[in-house]
C-alpha cells in the first residue's frame, strides 16, 4: 500500500510537537531528602546465581525491595525479544531462594485493559512505595520500539495481585515514544520523578512528575547535544541530581549526563563522563554513605560488565571490581539495574547471554577491593 504524500510530512511535525510539548508547570518540586547511613563495616562479601529461568530469552531486569524485606524483580522473556509470547516475568527473593517466576503483564492483558492493539511488550520498571509496588512497561501497536507507549499497574499484596493495566497519556498528540528502563526518583510533595527517553526521530532523556495521587503534573526535556538515552537519575540533595544516559551517538561513545539543580524541573546539558558506553543501558545508584555507582559495560561491546564509583557526586570516577568479563565479544551481560537494601547489601540484576537474568549481591567492602 503507498501512503499518501502528505503522511510523511504529518506524521513528522506530529512527532516533532510530542517531543516539545511539556505539561502545565507546577510549583518547583523538590526530592525527598537521599537516605543517609554510616559506612557499612561488614567484611567484603559476593555473591551471584541465575534466577529460575521463565523462558529461552530473558532481557532488561528491575528491582524494588518489599516491605518484608523480600527482593522483588522483573524482566521481560520469550522465545525472542519482540515475540508475540512475550511477557512480563515476576519473581521474589527470600530465605529460601528465588521464588518461581509467573507472568505479570502479557500482550493479551494489556490490549484487554487498553483497548487497544498490542503487538509486543518489554522494558518493565518495578518501584515499591510503601505497600505499593509500582509497575511500568513499554507496549508498542506498530514498528519498532521507537512507536512505544507507557503502561503503569499497581500491585497492592507484594506483586501476587496487579491491577489491570492503564496507558498514561505522555503526550497530546500521537502518545507514542515515551519509553521507560530506570527508577524513579521519590519528591519531598508525596509524587514521583520518573526518567523516560523519546526515540521517535529524536532520541533524549524526559522527565515526567506525577503527583502524589498518580497524575502526570509535568514533562521536561534532557537536552543534550548528541542522541542520548534511557536516563537514570539519582538525587545529590533536595534539589540536585545527576542523570547519566545511554551514548545513542557513533562510536565511540561515552556515558552521557545531565543535571538539575531545581527538583528535576530543568536539566542542563553536562560534561560526558570519562566513562566507556557502547550504546548500552547504564545504571546509576545513590549509596546511602554519599557515594555513587555506575553499572555499565566496556569500550568495544557488552561482553564486560564494570562498576565504578565516585566520592564526590560525579566528579571523578575509578574502577570497582569487574563483574563479568569473557573475550567472546558475542557475548552479552548488558541492562544492569542496582538497587541497596535496607540491610546495606548492593543488588545488581543484569541480562546474561540473552539466555536468563543473573543476580549479583554484594557490599561496600567488596566495591572497595575487599577479598570475600
Amino acid at each position: 500500500m503507498t501512503l499518501p504524500r502528505w503522511l510523511p510530512p504529518l506524521l513528522f511535525l506530529l512527532a516533532v510537537a510530542a517531543a516539545a510539548w511539556r505539561a502545565p508547570a507546577p510549583a518547583a518540586p523538590e526530592f525527598s531528602r537521599p537516605p543517609s547511613a554510616a559506612a557499612d563495616r561488614a567484611p567484603a562479601s559476593f555473591a551471584a546465581a541465575m534466577l529460575p529461568t521463565a523462558a529461552p530469552s530473558a532481557h532488561a531486569a528491575t528491582l524494588a525491595e518489599l516491605p518484608d524485606g523480600r527482593l522483588a524483580a522483573a524482566w521481560f522473556a520469550g522465545t525472542r525479544e519482540g515475540a508475540a509470547d512475550v511477557a512480563v516475568w515476576f519473581a521474589t527473593l527470600s530465605a529460601d531462594g528465588w521464588s518461581q517466576p509467573q507472568a505479570i503483564a502479557t500482550r493479551e492483558g494489556t490490549s484487554a485493559a487498553t483497548l487497544a492493539y498490542v503487538r509486543k511488550i518489554g522494558n518493565p520498571v518495578l518501584y515499591a512505595e510503601g505497600s505499593r509496588l509500582h509497575l511500568w512497561f513499554v507496549s508498542v501497536a506498530i514498528g519498532g520500539w521507537a512507536g512505544s507507549m507507557l503502561n503503569h499497574s499497581v500491585s497492592a499484596d507484594g506483586g501476587r495481585t496487579w491491577a489491570p493495566p492503564v496507558r498514561l497519556q505522555t503526550s497530546p498528540f500521537l502518545n507514542i515514544s515515551t519509553l521507560v528502563r530506570a527508577q524513579p526518583l521519590p519528591l519531598a510533595d508525596g509524587g514521583l520523578g520518573l526518567p523516560v527517553y523519546h526515540e521517535f526521530i529524536a532520541k533524549h532523556g524526559e522527565w515526567l512528575r506525577f503527583s502524589a495521587d498518580g497524575r502526570i503534573i509535568d514533562k521536561g526535556r534532557m537536552a543534550l547535544e548528541r542522541r542520548a538515552l534511557q536516563p537514570a537519575v539519582a538525587a545529590l540533595d533536595e534539589r540536585h541530581a545527576l542523570a547519566i544516559l545511554r551514548d545513542g551517538g557513533p562510536a565511540p561513545g561515552r556515558i552521557r549526563s545531565a543535571t538539575s539543580d531545581d527538583g528535576g524541573r530543568r536539566w542542563t546539558a553536562a560534561d560526558a563522563l570519562p566513562l566507556p558506553n557502547p550504546n548500552a543501558s547504564v545504571a546509576l545508584l545513590r549509596l546511602r554513605g554519599g557515594r555513587l555507582l555506575i553499572a555499565g559495560n566496556g569500550a568495544s561491546n557488552r561482553n564486560e560488565l564494570l562498576l565504578w564509583i565516585s566520592d564526590d557526586a560525579g566528579k571523578n570516577w575509578r574502577p570497582a571490581p569487574t563483574v563479568e568479563s569473557v573475550a567472546d565479544a558475542e557475548a552479552e551481560f548488558s541492562y544492569p539495574a542496582l538497587l541497596q537494601a535496607r540491610d546495606g547489601r548492593i543488588h545488581l540484576a543484569y541480562t546474561w547471554r540473552r539466555q536468563g537474568i543473573k543476580h549479583a549481591v554484594f557490599n561496600e567492602a567488596w566495591l572497595d577491593g575487599g577479598r570475600p
